[in-house]
């Protein structure tokens, strides 16, 4: 939008000449309506490098992704086949770094048997909620691996001893796994989930899908939401999170099958909402596939969508980015292999993604590329 200072002759009104011109500063409005007239800023370009591809610690995925004290923590994680560091599944040890190549182990393994103490440590568990909340790092929930939903809920403020917030306290929105968590207005917040009853040995072992949210400020007492419609379908499966220009955003998900409900969904669709009440689809169908076991994040101005899990296909490796949640952009010739829930950090002006469903203990990094 540009203005122009216009000079005009002068006019006479009864004795006294009047100047128009620059005194009367006749302002012109040269409007460039949106992009019609004027060049649109051109998309970043960025680029992957690998940092290592034989990082200090087992491969897995579904492993909780915090950044806190100007490091990266790895927490937890998920990985069957692996006897030795993954005795019961999953394990609950935690790593950090500052620069991605080397690590420490900040904490190890305590998740060996069935005689763990669930009241002193958190178990293992993968494709929690994970955040940092009031300069602690939160553990929100877990899976149904051990046969039982988690509905505990950690923190800590240095990886190796942490408290068990809500000891002795069932949390209203169990039982729940592969739900959403987020902070957004002073709160911590889970948003959707469902029920796994293939997996659960508990006597409520009703199929569920959720379509609420609930929110918190200690991690104890909570406090239920209900969207108003129209609103995102059901689902879950969404690793990361997306907090943009003070909205919480859902990009795409999914649902996982069940004895009675054995096709998975899913979506490709982007939500947003400033409240958790309201919300507003920008897109009903993104220009990536729909996904499930996927990673967001927020970086360089940016929504990131990246990896995931899709029908048909399975692991994927594409990477999209947008600053608007309807206009996305992918960046090409991704040089990892493809996987799903990997573990994705936000540090030292970079991207960051660390292992996922390819197992194996590879760390890599974007970057926006020089011009």
């Amino acid at each position: 939008m540009t203005y122009r200072i216009s000079d005009v002759p002068t006019v006479v009104t009864g004795r006294s000449p009047i100047r128009w011109g620059v005194i009367g500063l006749l302002v012109t409005l040269l409007s460039s309506l949106d992009s019609a007239t004027s060049a649109a800023e051109p998309v970043p370009t960025y680029r992957w490098e690998p940092v290592t591809l034989k990082a200090p610690f087992a491969a897995r995925d579904g492993a909780g992704a915090l950044v806190y004290k100007k490091r990266m923590w790895l927490l937890g994680g998920w990985n069957p086949g692996d006897k030795v560091h993954f005795p019961l599944i999953c394990n609950n040890e935690v790593w950090s770094s500052q620069d991605g190549l080397d690590w420490k182990l900040d904490k190890p393994n305590t998740f060996l048997d069935r005689k763990f103490d669930t009241s002193s440590d958190w178990e293992g568990r993968h494709t929690a909620g994970y955040v940092v909340f009031r300069d602690k790092m939160w553990i929100i929930g877990g899976d149904v691996n051990q046969g039982h939903y988690q509905h505990d809920v950690w923190n800590s403020t240095d990886g190796r001893t942490w408290v068990h917030v809500n000891k002795g306290r069932d949390m209203p929105w169990g039982p729940r796994a592969l739900h959403y968590t987020f902070v957004l207005n002073g709160k911590i917040w889970i948003l959707g989930g469902q029920t796994m009853p293939a997996f659960s040995k508990t006597p409520d072992n009703k199929e569920r899908f959720y379509r609420d949210c609930w929110n918190t400020t200690d991690g104890v007492r909570w406090t239920r939401v209900r969207p108003r419609e129209p609103a995102w379908t059901p689902r879950g499966m969404i690793g990361g999170n997306v907090v943009f220009k003070n909205r919480v955003w859902v990009l795409g998900g999914g649902t996982y099958d069940t004895p009675t409900t054995k096709t998975r969904k899913f979506y490709d669709d982007v939500w947003s909402s400033a409240d958790g009440v309201r919300w507003k689809r920008h897109v009903e169908h993104a220009a990536w596939e729909p996904r499930q076991y996927h990673d967001v994040a927020v970086y360089d101005g940016r929504m990131w969508v990246m990896e995931g899990y899709t029908k048909g296909v399975g692991n994927r490796k594409d990477v999209w980015h947008s600053d608007n949640g309807v206009d996305w952009h992918e960046v090409p010739k991704t040089p990892w292999k493809p996987r799903h829930a990997a573990s994705v950090f936000v540090f030292k002006n970079a991207l960051w993604m660390v292992m996922g469903n390819n197992m194996e203990p590879d760390v890599w990094r974007l970057r926006r590329a020089a011009r």
